[in-house]
């Protein structure tokens, strides 16, 4: 009895610490960009959807964002199309913008919407170019010539940017009660369509719906010091200063600079979590310690 009265009395312990949050972020909208380690394992998937279900249950707006790199890499080495890369971002000519448009609009997005009701919840899945959601334009990539003399311009084909979200079509799904999931693709001017990076989509999704937090799924424990340390509780004057002074380089660069400039373009937090940990939303929401790092607006002195 005493094991069940123990474990009883750690859920009430959990409960009490969730409350304020719960309180503090009713009727909140919440970005979550879904990618990484718990985007292809079962169990992770399984603890995502229901963390997202249960912030649907508790009044806040949770707002799905998706990549989906691994699965078109797969689809596109089954078809023996070739891949190439510029600065990490994938060249996508009209064939491969097919194959995008497939696995992010239909195979992964329908994956997701179907794992959320699984695991007792309503989704819909958009892509952005539904409702014109996300008006893009083409991505302009430019570096210097090996002699350093010059700029040159490289296409990379269907890669594009947003121009604009139609907030509209996200208002209609949030007051009929659905989780929205996104996959990032927008449409041009011509109706061409673009492949946008999730995390961006994201970031600009939370800026104009003025979101009171972004959430980041990674690989990695969270933003790290040059010693390893997890850092957290972090203003956007200091997070500018990490970067200045090269502790944030590499990888971890694009990401930290897409949670920067949410950020200071409006939203209440930003947060870089690590999606390998089961329940990561959660935890990161609703406890006092999280699991990842926090981005916030606060001023510092």
């Amino acid at each position: 009895m005493s094991l069940a009265r123990d474990a009883a009395m750690n859920i009430a312990k959990v409960l009490t610490e969730a409350l304020p949050y719960i309180q503090r972020f009713t009727g909140k909208t919440i970005v979550v960009k879904f990618g990484g380690n718990a985007m292809i394992d079962t169990e992770l998937q399984n603890s995502f959807a229901r963390d997202v279900v249960l912030m649907k249950l508790v009044g806040m707006n949770p707002i799905v964002v998706h990549g989906g790199g691994p699965q078109i890499g797969q689809l596109l080495q089954k078809l023996n199309i070739q891949s190439n890369f510029v600065d990490g971002m994938r060249v996508t000519d009209s064939e491969t913008m097919d194959v995008v448009e497939m696995v992010l609009g239909a195979t992964v997005n329908k994956q997701i919407v179907n794992l959320i009701s699984r695991n007792g919840g309503q989704a819909i899945g958009v892509t952005g170019k539904d409702g014109q959601l996300i008006r893009a334009k083409k991505l302009s990539v430019s570096r210097q010539t090996p002699d350093m003399k010059a700029t040159e311009i490289i296409d990379i084909g269907h890669v594009g940017e947003v121009q604009s979200i139609n907030t509209s079509v996200i208002d209609m799904l949030i007051n009929s009660h659905f989780i929205p999931v996104i996959a990032p693709i927008g449409v041009g001017e011509s109706g061409v369509s673009y492949n946008i990076n999730a995390d961006l989509v994201a970031g600009k999704i939370a800026e104009v719906l003025r979101a009171e937090k972004l959430i980041l799924l990674t690989n990695v424990a969270g933003l790290q010091d040059k010693d390893g340390n997890v850092l957290t509780g972090l203003s956007t004057d200091q997070v500018d200063g990490l970067i200045a002074d090269g502790t944030i380089h590499g990888g971890m660069l694009p990401k930290i600079r897409c949670a920067l400039e949410a950020v200071k373009s409006g939203v209440a937090s930003s947060h870089i979590i690590d999606g390998r940990v089961a329940h990561a939303v959660l935890l990161e929401i609703f406890t006092d310690v999280g699991v990842g790092t926090l981005i916030s607006n606060r001023r510092q002195g």
